[in-house]
């Protein structure tokens, strides 16, 4: 026996007789024991055939190897296998899974619910949503597979079926809630955005189904918040919505790129709103705006508060950039903006960012503490590339090369270089007159993670 919350007994009762609730007002409580006894096995059967289990293997060479290219030393190399979980979306074969589950991976082998085992090859991938989409050879067979549900279209207390392969034990199938709408600040990918659940999700459940009860695809279990390792009732879920923006992105071989705005900002404090005069500690008080970006041409100014886009409430940053992200490139949307106590609506178009200035891609050479590092003219187009805030400007560090001076002294990739010796880094050019001067002291200020360091090196 399934025993369900109150308020959405009905809506269960209702999908076992092929009728679906339709928006809020239909949701009504329980009238007999009959529908507090309702089975979940329709929807599971309905389902679980499309989740699959990703099986993954990647060689790994010991390090204390230099030469661990040779045929003699890769004999020592160790083979490290995971488990994750994927949905098949297509019936055609591509898969959706988290990036984190076949990162690094030399062979995938997706074993479907029937058991039969496929290779699989990797259409795309992007860490910057956590997602990878897969394909599998049919042979013009047609599997089943999963639905999108509107992510936008559901509320917290609706009730959710969570399907992977927890610790490797098989096809696992957890009931619960949607504890929690638009989570941001969780820290698990760049466009932080999730829905939260109950429904428990350990690890093996990476890259599975979170369904709703229209048997369709609600979203992608990633993450679970634990001291334990084991699920403790809060688990995040990438919303469909974005899921299935980035399929479409990548199950044609494309490349990954996420719109941009063109703003940073804060979110509206009970303090901040109070300052304003606002009523309510609501939205996104833009702070800095790209020049000739989407936002500034649309009108938004800095101290512009975003309350909304296309109807859709944001509180912070990350809610911002995933209501943009879930869009296609060349639509236009409304922001709700208010200037001054006042409210008002302007359009702006979804754009790629740009790769303005060229990158002037160097790798730096010579006796200085950056020697060894591959440095490159930040664009909106190469911020977010490589993950780091959009908005940022300046000269960053694309790559380290292992055993380089500047490995040694510390520098790491995605490190912005703001000012060496006192004098402001703007472009690469600048940053090799600067480091061609060869002082007995170098003092440096960089930006990691967004946060300011400092620190000096002697000679």
């Amino acid at each position: 026996m399934v025993r369900l919350s109150v308020p959405l007994i009905a809506v269960a009762a209702w999908w076992m007789s092929g009728i679906v609730a339709a928006s809020a007002q239909d949701r009504v409580t329980p009238t007999s024991r009959t529908e507090v006894q309702l089975s979940f096995a329709p929807l599971v059967k309905k389902a679980a055939p499309a989740v699959v289990n990703v099986f993954t293997r990647k060689t790994v060479a010991p390090r204390q190897f230099s030469l661990r290219d040779d045929p003699f030393f890769r004999r020592f190399a160790r083979r490290e296998s995971s488990l994750g979980s994927g949905v098949i979306v297509r019936a055609n074969g591509t898969v959706v899974t988290n990036h984190h589950v076949i990162e690094g991976a030399n062979e995938i082998t997706v074993v479907l619910a029937d058991r039969r085992e496929f290779a699989a090859t990797v259409l795309g991938s992007d860490a910057g949503t956590d997602l990878a989409v897969l394909k599998i050879e049919t042979r013009g067979e047609s599997l089943p597979f999963l639905e999108y549900r509107d992510s936008d279209d559901i509320e917290v207390g609706d009730l959710v079926l969570a399907i992977g392969n927890p610790f490797g034990v098989g096809q696992t199938v957890t009931s619960g809630i949607v504890s929690a709408l638009a989570r941001t600040q969780v820290g698990i990918n760049d466009l932080n955005f999730f829905i939260q659940t109950d429904a428990a999700i350990n690890p093996g459940n990476s890259g599975g189904a979170l369904i709703s009860l229209d048997g369709k695809l609600l979203g992608i279990n990633t993450a679970i918040y634990s001291q334990s390792g084991g699920s403790v009732g809060i688990g995040f879920a990438i919303p469909s919505n974005m899921v299935a923006n980035v399929v479409a992105s990548l199950a044609g071989g494309g490349k990954m790129t996420r719109p941009w705005l063109g703003v940073t900002g804060q979110p509206v404090t009970p303090e901040i709103a109070q300052q304003m005069g606002l009523r309510l500690p609501v939205g996104v008080l833009v702070e800095a705006v790209y020049p000739s970006g989407p936002a500034e041409r649309a009108g938004v100014r800095p101290g512009d508060v975003v309350r909304a886009v296309n109807g859709r409430e944001v509180n912070d940053i990350d809610a911002l950039k995933y209501r943009v992200a879930t869009h296609r490139i060349g639509e236009t949307l409304l922001m709700e903006v208010v200037r001054r106590g006042q409210a008002q609506t302007v359009n702006f178009s979804v754009e790629v960012p740009p790769e303005i200035p060229p990158r002037a891609t160097t790798e730096l050479s010579g006796g200085h503490p950056l020697q060894g590092t591959t440095v490159g003219n930040l664009s909106p187009a190469l911020a977010d590339e490589i993950g780091i805030d959009l908005s940022a400007r300046g000269v960053v560090a694309m790559e380290v090369r292992r055993g380089s001076a500047a490995q040694r002294f510390g520098f790491r990739p995605g490190d912005i270089l703001s000012e060496i010796n006192g004098t402001p880094i703007t472009d690469v050019a600048q940053l090799q007159r600067v480091v061609a001067q060869s002082p007995q002291r170098w003092r440096f200020a960089i930006l990691r993670g967004g946060q300011k360091l400092a620190f000096q090196i002697a000679r």
